[in-house]
Formats: structure tokens, sequence, C-alpha cells
């Protein structure tokens, strides 16, 4: 793999502490700012608002560009608003500045994408995707426990300053390994298909499922994750202190998972598809019903971190070998169908809670997205079947 798709995956991972760091950072944050803890949690909401928007506008806004200039505006914007969030003592000003962070953020990542696969062999799409996503996962594992600390330490302002400085190397990585006329692909690559092209090329019924697949899938990992530290706290009985320790165990999980998946995505897919679908779902099956159990609660956060980031990152590759003739279009679109999961999953827990199912209820919400994603996969791959039996399509319009 070139060595800057790393710098972008550090990128990917400052941006990745950057959206989850908060949950440790809340309390400070309203205390600082004299503000509700209900207001402070805003600050979450309006980033992951701003991740959906932002992930397909900006990709086709960034389309006029070359990819390197895509990549410096937004990882600068990004780096700036950091900057600005660490100084301000205005709610409002924060506010707009996670917003805008989320849509540099989104931008960046969907530029990253196309960039990081144009860089690779045609058939190289899983591993280099892996790269990147392997940048959200070290989020969780070392970002997030480090900002709370950092907090605690020095306040959460040198969190934010934290991040900025994490940016920096990947800027001048950027500056100096991407081209500015194409970032990696050779001087005599054929011209991209235009707005309308990719616009045109996302219309794939193949392209559609495995985009449900991925909101599906992600929506069950942070249906779970959301709800993590109430379940080892109070089903599996271990003291609270224990809890950054469950949830860095669940994302060194994940980032076995994204090594994983990026070995297995270019040359078996479909495997790893089936196989981990199915693992997920007698996955989350088994903690519900075992969360009790410390060991196998412990046991199975990790094995679940692990399935979930496999299974995710390769329909994220999936998308982008779907998704040929849109290469920006579809990083964008895959970049915004995992944050609708992330917002779903979350949200669907929450009103399990609220309903009074008890604290394991989250993780049955999980095996139910999981299970719906296994249907649609099968109701999928019976239409093409069907299909191919009455005419042969194209790969661009089959179904997944």
């Amino acid at each position: 793999m070139p060595f800057v798709l790393h710098l972008l995956g550090l990128a990917v991972f400052a941006q990745g502490t950057s959206e989850f760091m908060l949950s440790g950072l809340l309390p400070d944050i309203a205390r600082d700012l004299h503000i509700s803890l209900s207001a402070a949690g805003s600050l979450t909401s309006v980033f992951a608002v701003g991740m959906v928007i932002g992930a397909p506008l900006l990709a086709m806004l960034s389309m006029r560009w070359s990819r390197r200039r895509a990549l410096l505006a937004f990882l600068v914007a990004f780096l700036l608003v950091h900057v600005l969030g660490a100084v301000t003592t205005h709610y409002g000003v924060l506010l707009a500045t996670r917003f805008v962070a989320a849509l540099a953020n989104a931008g960046f990542l969907a530029v990253a994408l196309a960039t990081a696969t144009a860089m690779v062999a045609p058939d190289a799409k899983g591993r280099a995707t892996s790269v990147l996503l392997g940048g959200t996962t070290l989020a969780c594992v070392a970002g997030v426990p480090a900002g709370a600390l950092l907090g605690q330490l020095w306040g959460w302002r040198s969190a934010f300053w934290a991040v900025a400085l994490m940016s920096l190397p990947a800027v001048l990585g950027i500056l100096r390994s991407v081209p500015a006329d194409g970032a990696g692909q050779s001087a005599d690559a054929a011209p991209g298909p235009g707005t309308r092209g990719e616009l045109r090329a996302l219309r794939s019924p193949r392209l559609v499922v495995t985009l449900l697949l991925g909101a599906l899938v992600n929506g069950a990992t942070f249906c779970a994750f959301t709800y993590l530290a109430p379940l080892v706290t109070d089903v599996t009985g271990v003291g609270a202190g224990w809890v950054p320790a469950v949830l860095a165990l669940f994302g060194l999980g994940s980032f076995v998972g994204v090594g994983l998946g990026g070995r297995l995505a270019d040359t078996r897919p479909v495997p790893l598809l089936v196989a981990g679908g199915a693992a997920l779902l007698l996955g989350w099956t088994a903690l519900a019903l075992t969360a009790g159990n410390p060991v196998a609660a412990l046991v199975l956060v990790f094995v679940q971190g692990a399935l979930s980031f496999a299974v995710g990152s390769t329909l994220v590759s999936q998308v982008l070998y779907a998704a040929a003739g849109a290469p920006t279009l579809g990083g964008g679109f895959a970049t915004a169908a995992l944050n609708v999961g992330a917002a779903i999953g979350p949200w669907c827990g929450g009103a399990a809670l609220t309903a009074g199912l008890g604290f394991r209820s989250p993780l049955w919400v999980s095996a139910l997205l999981t299970a719906l994603a296994l249907v649609l996969a099968g109701v999928a791959h019976g239409a093409r079947r069907r299909t191919v039996r009455h005419g042969a399509p194209s790969a661009q319009d089959a179904p997944a």
C-alpha cells in the first residue's frame, strides 16, 4: 500500500477521534460553557447530521476539483474549526464548528476513499479501504480513551487541540504525495465520468442493496456499542471502572476485523459476507442471552467488534466495486449510509430502553437489524437468480 494511504488513515483516525471523543467530555463542556448536559449532547447529534448531509453533497461539489485540492480543503477546514472550537467560549460557535467539522469529515472521507482506490490495483480496493477504516477503529481503541484522559488532565479544550495537531502530518503528506491532476491516476488515465455520469452509475440495483446492507449492519453495530456501558455495569455486573476497558476491547476487535476484512474483501467477499453476517446474528443473540456472565460477555464483545467491522468494511469495499462508474459519489454515499446506520441504530436501541425492555434490549435490536440485512441479501440474491434465468444482466445492473 502507498505510504500516503497511511497518512490519510491518520487523518481518518483524527476525525474518528473527534466524532466519538465527546462522549467522555460532555460533562466538562456543559460546566465550562454553563449549559445543560442535554444541550452539550446536541454537539454529538449535530455532528451526525452533518456527516449524513455532507457525504454526498460535498462529494458532488468536490468533483470540480482535483482530489488533492479537495482533500486539502476538507482537511484544513476540519483542522481550523477544531482550533476555533478549542478557543471559543460561546456554545453557539462550538455547535457551528461541530457541524462544519462533520461536513469536512464527510467530504474528506468520501474523496479519500476514491483517492485510495485510484492509487492501488483495480483488485485491491478492499485492502485500500481497510487502511482508511482502520483509522476509525483505532479511534475507538486509542483515540477516544486518550481524548478522555486529556480532558481529565488539561480540560476538554486540550482534546480539540490534539485533534488539530494530529491532522497536520496528513496535510503535509497530501501536499507531497497526492498528485495534483488525478490523485494517483496515471497521466493517460481516462477522464472521469463527470457528475451526471456518476449519478447515472448510482442507479445500479446492486449498489443500492449494498448501501442498505451497510446501513443496517452499521446500525446494529452502533446500537450495541452505544449502550455497552449500562449493559456491562447493570447486567454483567462489572464495576464502572471496567467500562473504558470493555469499550477498548470492542475497539480492538474492530481493528482486527478491519484487517481481516481487508485481506478477504478483494478475493472472497461473498463467503465473508455470508458467513460473517450469519455469525453476527448468532453473536448478538448469544451476547443478549449470556450478558450476565462476565467471561462470556467479554469474549463476545471482542468477537462482535471484529465481526461487525469485518462485514462493515467489506460492504464499503463492495460499494466501491459496484460504483466503479461513480468513484467519488460512491465513496460519498457509502459514508452517508454508514452514518445513517450510526444514527438510526442508537435511536432504535434508546427506544427499546425507553419502552422498559431492559439493558439487554439494544442487543436484541442489533440482532433484528442484522436479521433484516440477511433477509434483504437473500431477497436480492433471489431476484438476481430470477433475472439471470430470464436473460443475463450486466454486472452493473445485477443486484447483490
